[in-house]
């Protein structure tokens, strides 16, 4: 085992497929001569050249479309953007073509490409620029939506994303960018569409993804200290969304508690609660409960943004009011 910053497994991940595979391109703003906004494409340009690895215009829409193209024609690419929220412009080649491409063909064409990107809050950028989309794309059928949270997942998830045939937005964070953690020597791929365990108990099952986990560990070993037991669900795909071991979970711990950063109407943890209350009712020794963000535009003022955001206090709160003990 070795130790790598998350920017780094992205960038093995990439570089390694794009060996294995020559078909296999990475394209998207800065990428090439600057090694990525966030560094995720350090010497790529240098090992793969300029037909592999390619700046684009501040255009999100039209290289959108020309990956997804070049997708229906054989080659498998990396779409880069600097950012989720700039990708809104992008939503039309995703959603209109990339995720419905499949069906509209009658099976003849599919789209192995592969839209990355940081996503959420990311401190003081206001409203604009933090945003989390994961609910949004989860919702179109053909798309594939995986939010890792630590550096082994996101390298062995994204060489999934880059070798599946279908298209996959994969969502990662500027603040995550520098975190560190130990990746193998070896190659290894994590299978989509399956959560992980991060953090076994007994009492109460906290479920999360992305950068949150940080918040839901955290809020794991507070409630240590106070005798609760929680059990920590790392949900690392949103779609497919591996609820069975959400189910299993709660039928050991009989209650539930879901931490994310979207705004709470429509969200993933309100799929997440109309699933497990459909199959799992009668195990509930306790209503659901959830810990967004706040529902109003994020705010630029720090004050604001600490009241805004899934904490470890409204995490341990939420934890305890569903084991009556608030």
């Amino acid at each position: 085992m070795r130790t790598v910053q998350f920017r780094e497994a992205i960038k093995e991940a990439m570089s390694e497929e794009m060996r294995r595979d020559e078909n296999v391109f990475l394209m998207g703003e800065e990428v090439a001569e600057y090694n990525g906004a966030y560094k995720a494409s350090q010497g790529m340009l240098d090992e793969f050249g300029e037909k592999r690895v390619i700046d684009t215009p501040i255009s999100e829409l039209g290289f959108a479309g020309i990956g997804v193209g070049a997708s229906m024609n054989g080659l498998r690419p990396i779409v880069e953007f600097m950012t989720w929220n700039f990708a809104i412009l992008a939503a039309d080649q995703i959603i209109n073509h990339a995720a419905k491409m499949l069906q509209m063909s009658g099976g003849q064409y599919h789209c192995p490409i592969v839209f990355r990107g940081p996503n959420g809050t990311a401190g003081q950028l206001a409203a604009t620029h933090s945003q989390s989309f994961e609910s949004m794309y989860s919702h179109w059928p053909g798309l594939k939506v995986v939010t890792p949270s630590n550096p082994y997942d996101a390298k062995g998830l994204l060489k999934a994303a880059i070798r599946d045939n279908d298209p996959t937005i994969f969502m990662e964070s500027e603040k995550m960018y520098g975190d560190k953690g130990e990746i193998p020597d070896g190659e290894y791929i994590i299978e989509l569409g399956k959560a992980d365990i991060k953090k076994e108990g007994t009492d109460v099952t906290i479920v999360s993804f992305g950068k949150i986990m940080k918040v839901a560990l955290e809020s794991a070993s507070e409630l240590e200290k106070e005798n609760i037991s929680a059990e920590v669900v790392d949900l690392r795909t949103i779609r497919p969304m591996d609820i069975e071991t959400i189910i299993k979970s709660v039928q050991k711990t009989n209650r539930l508690v879901i931490v994310e950063e979207s705004h709470p109407q429509s969200s993933v943890s309100s799929e997440i609660t109309y699933r497990v209350q459909r199959h799992a009712f009668d195990y509930l020794d306790a209503p659901v409960r959830r810990v967004t963000l706040s529902d109003t535009p994020f705010a630029f003022s720090p004050t604001l943004i600490e009241e805004a955001m899934p904490n470890v206090e409204r995490t341990v709160r939420a934890v305890k009011d569903v084991m009556y003990l608030s």
